[in-house]
């Protein structure tokens, strides 16, 4: 398998360490929408990675389906509960955090918009909901060490990347000081390789 991505790239992270933590074999190619003759697009017509380009050369794309594919595929270390509401609440934490996301690279490519193009009010609509969200997210951590069970799950992968993107991006968004909770999550994820050998550059 094939990994098409940057290394920037939340969404891309968050495959990278679902592909570790399953100890899965792949290639990762470096690759960018954003630059001029990328292969990106011929491979995901939505133009955005991750995409992960299987064995016999079909593409998948979105990190949600691709998490879930490479969750099915190796049995090992299983991430997402197979049914029931376990599964839905996994799935939840996943799509709170993505929103997460979703706001951060908004907010972020709008700040970095020309004069007179760019639109504050746009930014402060994308850093409302990030504010939001991590409310809900540190209020439903509470005092579990998990977002869900026991164990780390795909919940905590794409919380972990959230958090991370949010102090990569918007590093004045002063997160783990208003929930210390969310920082200790983050801090015992960043102990493990495959959040750690993850970090985007500078």
């Amino acid at each position: 398998m094939k990994l098409i991505g940057s290394l920037t790239s939340p969404y891309v992270r968050k495959i990278r360490i679902v592909l570790a933590e399953k100890k899965i074999d792949y290639d990762l190619v470096l690759d960018s929408p954003w630059e001029e003759g990328n292969q990106v697009v011929a491979l995901n017509p939505l133009g955005k990675v991750p995409v992960l380009v299987l064995d016999d050369e079909s593409t998948l794309y979105d990190s949600r389906v691709i998490a879930e594919y490479l969750d099915t595929v190796a049995p090992n270390n299983r991430l997402i509960p197979t049914s029931g509401r376990e599964r839905i609440s996994v799935k939840r934490w996943e799509a709170l955090a993505d929103g997460v996301l979703d706001a951060a690279v908004s907010a972020f490519l709008e700040s970095r918009r020309p004069d007179g193009e760019r639109s504050q009010s746009w930014i402060e609509r994308q850093r409302d909901k990030i504010t939001r969200a991590l409310r809900v997210m540190s209020d439903e951590l509470g005092e579990q060490l998990w977002c869900h069970g026991n164990n780390l799950s795909l919940a905590d992968i794409a919380v972990g990347c959230a958090l991370g993107y949010v102090s990569f991006r918007l590093g004045d968004v002063p997160w783990s000081q208003q929930y210390p909770n969310l920082a200790h999550l983050h801090e015992r994820l960043m102990q493990r390789p495959a959040f750690a050998e993850s970090v985007p550059p500078n």
